[in-house]
């Protein structure tokens, strides 16, 4: 994934967090516009959400804050 579309996933999970605790969830949808204005890196993030790790819909922003640092760094 580009570094642009990392460090939005930790912006997007971090405000979650910061917002509605540790116990929030969210999709992958959550990195994204209402409309589908970047199909590439959509299709990257569900890539990886979905094939490489086999995440469920919706997921613990934690969870996937942590996956996106110990997979890409801090």
């Amino acid at each position: 994934m580009s570094p642009m579309i990392i460090q939005k996933i930790r912006q997007v999970c971090n405000e979650k967090i910061s917002k509605k605790g540790e116990n929030v969830g969210l999709s992958f949808y959550a990195f994204f516009a209402n409309k589908n204005d970047d199909p590439e890196t959509l299709m990257q993030v569900a890539t990886w959400w979905i094939q490489t790790h086999q995440l469920d819909h919706f997921e613990k922003a934690v969870k996937i804050k942590n996956m996106i640092e110990d997979e890409y760094g801090k």
